[in-house]
């Protein structure tokens, strides 16, 4: 699958938000290494904690179907579902995604399916903490 499938799947998952305080929707497309897309979008709650992301959402769902192994995410979002600026993870995102997946994991943040940036998930949360850093060696 090609990046700018990956990126329509994310617009559409997004079309499912449920984001009625912060009005900004959000949708991702997880593309695991087994091929099959996972995707997820923001839902949100009046006590704001137990709000979940797109991109846990996605995760969660592939986590509980049995995928451990992930290829690349793309990521979209915007106020009102307006998307007019690249919409990148939040901290706890990179986080989960750092328990499933490796230094060169790919995340896709797109305005279009045409104008996007991908960057890596070690880019994106250098000297991480993951699995690895609970091993005894």
């Amino acid at each position: 699958m090609d990046n700018k499938e990956l990126i329509r799947l994310a617009f559409e998952a997004m079309e499912y938000a449920y984001a009625p305080y912060s009005a900004h929707k959000v949708g991702a497309a997880l593309l695991s290494k087994s091929g099959k897309v996972y995707t997820g979008c923001n839902i949100e709650n009046a006590a704001y904690g137990p709000s979940n992301c797109a991109e846990r959402t996605a995760f969660f769902k592939a986590v509980s179907e049995g995928e451990r192994e992930f290829e690349r995410i793309a990521v979209v979002g915007g106020k009102d579902g307006r998307v007019t600026s690249y919409f990148v993870p939040c901290g706890v995102c990179r986080q989960v995604m750092s328990e499933f997946c490796d230094d060169d994991f790919s995340v896709i943040v797109a305005k279009s399916e045409d104008d996007y940036l991908s960057k890596t998930l070690k880019e994106l949360l250098p000297d991480r903490f993951s699995p690895k850093s609970l091993s005894s060696e």
